[in-house]
């Protein structure tokens, strides 16, 4: 079993525990603070079992049906993650001024800080072991896995906050407060998920510091005269690289092939940790600008 397959167990494991945990707390002692971060480890706990079918599926070999691969199903699950995240805020958001104006009292509260401090625990260990398969695979769905939970742990620390200043004050305007605004940050940290997702899946070119480079590679080389169609995209933990590259018309085809080898070399040395795939066509002349002039 892969790390990043490993890690996908791990956190819907957590995620069922911590359900389980806090929507018992959560509905009976009626705080809106607590059933939001409940509400949100359902989500995360059916989240997190989609994000380990999407990679299992992403990891499977190019085919003749898919030439390129499934690596884009990690970017369709961070669009999906990242949409049901904005939906659970919503939801919170609707409950929380629901509660303020049907002024609801919060109960058992004893039991409810005990529950977020365990919780609270969890979820920092669950976060920093996610962040470490997320910077050791490079895999875009163990990095929104460790978003989110990260988020999880803000909202926990919130929620706890506002338990114990209801607890000590009696004032249950404080519990919709916090829980209005843990919907409002679920909300905003999803909108980051959803826009890389979208990106990817529009093929978006790779950072301009990795572009430039790739350029500086290919200029650094004194048997090619020039390039063009120079294009980049990324899926799951590949990165794909097309490129024209334009040689003396005198050069053997042999040369000109042991230099484009070298070229790949080097660019794949530009990030070692991800599977580079690249494309280069050899040309004995600009062609580019030969069909611009027939244009």
């Amino acid at each position: 079993m892969t790390l990043q397959k490993k890690a996908t167990l791990v956190s819907s494991s957590v995620a069922a525990i911590l359900t389980l945990i806090k929507l018992i707390i959560g509905i009976f002692s009626g705080s809106v603070a607590v059933l939001a971060s409940a509400i949100d480890s359902v989500l995360d706990m059916f989240v997190s079992v989609f994000n380990y079918f999407a990679i299992s599926n992403a990891e499977k070999p190019a085919d003749k049906t898919f030439n390129y691969g499934r690596g884009k199903i990690e970017a369709l699950a961070s669009v999906i993650e990242g949409t049901i995240i904005t939906l659970s805020g919503v939801f919170l958001l609707y409950e929380a001024v629901k509660k303020y104006f049907t002024s609801q009292t919060s109960q058992y509260l004893e039991i409810s800080l005990i529950v977020m401090v365990i919780s609270l625990i969890i979820t920092i260990g669950l976060v920093t072991y996610l962040n470490y398969v997320s910077k050791k695979t490079n895999n875009m769905v163990i990095k929104a896995d460790a978003l989110h939970y990260k988020t999880d742990v803000y909202s926990n620390i919130a929620v706890l906050g506002s338990l114990i200043l209801v607890k000590l004050t009696s004032y249950e305007i404080i519990d919709v407060i916090v829980g209005a605004s843990i919907a409002i940050y679920i909300i905003y940290s999803a909108y980051e998920l959803i826009s890389d997702g979208i990106l990817i899946l529009l093929d978006r070119a790779v950072d301009e510091e990795v572009v430039n480079k790739i350029k500086e590679i290919i200029n650094s080389n004194e048997k090619i005269t020039t390039y063009h169609l120079l294009k980049t995209r990324e899926a799951a933990n590949q990165t794909f690289v097309d490129v024209h590259l334009v040689f003396d018309y005198e050069i053997s085809l042999m040369n000109a092939h042991r230099v484009s080898d070298k070229i790949e070399d080097k660019i794949k040395d530009i990030d070692k940790t991800k599977d580079w795939v690249i494309n280069i066509h050899l040309d004995p002349y600009d062609d580019l600008k030969s069909n611009l002039a027939n244009l």
